[in-house]
Order: C-alpha cells, then sequence, then structure tokens
C-alpha cells in the first residue's frame, strides 16, 4: 500500500480511460445506459474494496451509497464487517437480484437494500459516504451534486479521480490479477465533502472576513478597520484549518464561523455571520 500526493499521470490516465471505454462498448450484458454513458461491470479486486471502506473510515453510524454496485460486495462488506447501512445503485436487473440474494445469504438484508435505478436520479442526501467505480466523464458529471451534498460526506472513488478537484487522500495498492489497463495496480482516491463558505462574512464592530474558495483549499482576509490579514488554508468538513494551526468552524445551520486558535490576532471564540449583502453595513 503506497500513499500518493493529489496528482494523476494523464498519459496513463488517459490510456486506462480508453480501455474502459472499450470495455464498455463489449459490455452488453449492461443493458441501458445510466441516462449518460454506459459503464461496464468490472469487479473491484477485493483488497480495493476493503481500502475504499477503510480510507472512509466507515463504521457503525454511516449509511454507505454504491453508485454502480455491481454484485453488491461493497456495500454488502460495509454492513458485515464495518456495521454501516448501505444502498447499492444498479442498473442491471439481475446483478440486483444477485446482490440481494447475497445480502440475505450473509445475513446483513435487513441493513442493505439494492436498486435498480439510475444513478443520476438517485437521492444521495442520506449517505455519509458514497463509493464508486465508474467512467472519469461520468465522475465528472456527477462531481455538481456531490460538492452540494453536507460538509463531511467522504467519497471514495477506485481509480479515477474528479479533475481539478484534487483528492484529500491517494492509496495505490497492488493488483497482480487486474484485467484493466496496463498498470497492475489500483488507486483509491478520497474526497472530504468541503462547507461552501466562499464570501464575505461579517464579526462585531468592523471586523470582515472575506473567504476565497477553491473546492477543500481557501484564501483569506481578515480585516478589522484599516488592518487586514491574510489567511489560507485547507477545508476538513465543516471546519477550516488555517496554515498557522487555527480553526474557524462552521455551525450546522452554515451562517456562522466560529474562531479558535491563533487567526490574525483574532480573540478566541470570535463569530462571523454570513453576510447577505455586498457588505457587512446596517
Amino acid at each position: 500500500m503506497v500513499y500518493l500526493p493529489a496528482m494523476q499521470n494523464s498519459m496513463v490516465r488517459s490510456l486506462l480511460s480508453a480501455l474502459l471505454a472499450a470495455a464498455a462498448l463489449v459490455s452488453a450484458s449492461r443493458g441501458a445506459t445510466q441516462g449518460r454513458e454506459e459503464v461496464p461491470f468490472i469487479t473491484s479486486p477485493d483488497n480495493v474494496t476493503l481500502e475504499m471502506l477503510r480510507s472512509a473510515r466507515v463504521g457503525p453510524r454511516d449509511h454507505v451509497i454504491d453508485l454502480g454496485s455491481g454484485d453488491g460486495r461493497i456495500v454488502i462488506l460495509a454492513a458485515k464487517r464495518f456495521g454501516a447501512t448501505g444502498l447499492g445503485v444498479e442498473i442491471v436487473p439481475d446483478l440486483v437480484k444477485q446482490s440481494n440474494e447475497s445480502a440475505r445469504r450473509v445475513g446483513v438484508a435487513g441493513k442493505v437494500k439494492f436498486l435498480e435505478q439510475d444513478l443520476f436520479k438517485t437521492d444521495l442526501s442520506q449517505a455519509s459516504v458514497i463509493t464508486m467505480y465508474l467512467l472519469p466523464e461520468v465522475n465528472m458529471d456527477l462531481r455538481p451534486r456531490v460538492l452540494q451534498l453536507k460538509p463531511g460526506t467522504r467519497i471514495v472513488s477506485h481509480d479515477w479521480d474528479m479533475g481539478d478537484w484534487l483528492p484529500d487522500q491517494t492509496v495505490l495498492l497492488p493488483v497482480p490479477d487486474k484485467t484493466v489497463g496496463i498498470e497492475k495496480s489500483s488507486r483509491v482516491h478520497l474526497w472530504i465533502v468541503p462547507a461552501r463558505v466562499d464570501g464575505l462574512w461579517c464579526g462585531r464592530g468592523a471586523t470582515q472576513l472575506r473567504i476565497t474558495q477553491r473546492h477543500q483549499m481557501f484564501t483569506a482576509t481578515v480585516a478589522a478597520g484599516a488592518t487586514s490579514r491574510a489567511l489560507a488554508g485547507k477545508i476538513d468538513g465543516a471546519v477550516l484549518h488555517t496554515a498557522g494551526g487555527g480553526r474557524l468552524a462552521l455551525d450546522a445551520a452554515g451562517q456562522q464561523i466560529a474562531a479558535s486558535g491563533s487567526i490574525a490576532g483574532l480573540p478566541l471564540r470570535t463569530r462571523f455571520t454570513r453576510a447577505t449583502g455586498s457588505s457587512c453595513a446596517g
């Protein structure tokens, strides 16, 4: 197992994408498309399936939705080994039937279910973890919906990334028997959905916080009267971690940010409220 920086070899990515697309053309068993492009059923190796769930730190409180669930192994393993509940979404009727039968056979039918439906028409709002092994183009089509999910939702993809939304973690695993691509390995990518904090936030008096966000990375300016200081850091769910070790925590309603730690000279527990207009006046 090797942990990789959040970047991909574009040549390998393009070649693997072409091979998967070719596999889609000969996968007649997949039937109709998922509303976009046909996604071939290619089984994730057992060590990859396990690492996907481990990377997401799946536990008994989680609800896992697997998009393109195939034979159901990810959702079933999430329930059997980690105690989670789950939903598998698949468009091939025989695979849905097989998955539900497998769940009954191993005793987790009360915790999971499998549905025959289009993944683009699936309600994702109840998921704390989403897993997928889809084509790169499908990942990108899904990305806008995924970024609107509750902050802290974990997204795990086998092999394929999400463009310029870089993974928070990538694990490289050996897969000696892999039948797709030239590499005998797999990448497991993990993203944590960041809170949406871009914009102006207003504190007491003349204190303002203006945040510029690009996915899970941010820069910000704290201004108090004529004085301003710059911040930068990373968003982990609903918490903004600054490079200096400070924290800005978003409340559950998404309307207030509370500061803690050393942040641009701010007093502890300084609070900012999301601006309702273009300024904090009034």
